[in-house]
């Protein structure tokens, strides 16, 4: 395998889990939470108008309840194998999430994760503010980050693979060198170079350039 950069999502992706509902949950919001998710990853609404709505009703969460949620993150099937493969071909792997920094740099520890990038959470007098601080990671965002790793490693763009399973994943889809819908919205199979619909990573291995 030549060297190649693999660029996954993190939500219902990389993780079994969409995070931000675990968060909700903390607040009392979780359904509205998980509808506004479900409308956002299904492209019927803009994911940056939805990060905003959503991340609204979080205020006043413990920060403390952080640390106990990503306690409780699990890494999807084959995760940690595909890792490990992409890294003894001399490959590098990146997650680019539309979640928060705050829930993703364990994972990056966990998973042994080259390069992170995600939303910040503002958080003031040990609570959550309900509001984001710095730029919002959304597909446009999503989308620029793989092409710039990818300059930045010296890896052409035909040797990229972006896996992801939602909306927000469409722009880094397009720009990558293979496109991998993982057990994903109708709107990104349909877009994807290619759909696995069985929740196991390994899976991607024998896709790989």
């Amino acid at each position: 395998m030549t060297s190649v950069l693999v660029v996954f999502d993190v939500d219902s992706t990389l993780i079994d889990q969409e995070a931000i509902e675990l968060l909700a949950e903390h607040s009392g919001t979780r359904e509205q939470v998980a509808e506004i998710t479900e409308r956002a990853m299904a492209g019927e609404i803009d994911f940056s108008q939805s990060l905003v709505e959503r991340v609204a009703l979080l205020k006043g969460v413990k920060e403390s309840t952080l640390e106990s949620i990503s306690n409780d993150l699990t890494p999807t099937k084959g995760a940690k194998e595909l890792i490990q493969y992409i890294h003894a071909s001399g490959g590098q792997v990146a997650a680019v999430s539309g979640g928060f920094i705050q829930l993703l740099n364990p994972l990056k520890s966990a998973l042994n994760l080259n390069f992170v990038r995600a939303n910040t959470l503002e958080i003031q007098s040990g609570e959550l503010t309900g509001r984001v601080s710095g730029g919002i990671v959304d597909a446009q965002a999503k989308a620029n980050t793989l092409v710039e790793l990818a300059a930045e490693l010296g890896v052409p763009l035909s040797n990229t693979v972006a896996i992801g399973d939602g909306a927000n994943d469409l722009k880094m889809m397009e720009v990558a060198g293979l496109s991998i819908a993982f057990c994903a919205k109708p709107i990104v199979t349909q877009a994807a170079d290619v759909a696995i619909s069985t929740r196991d990573l390994a899976q991607v291995i024998s896709l790989l350039p």
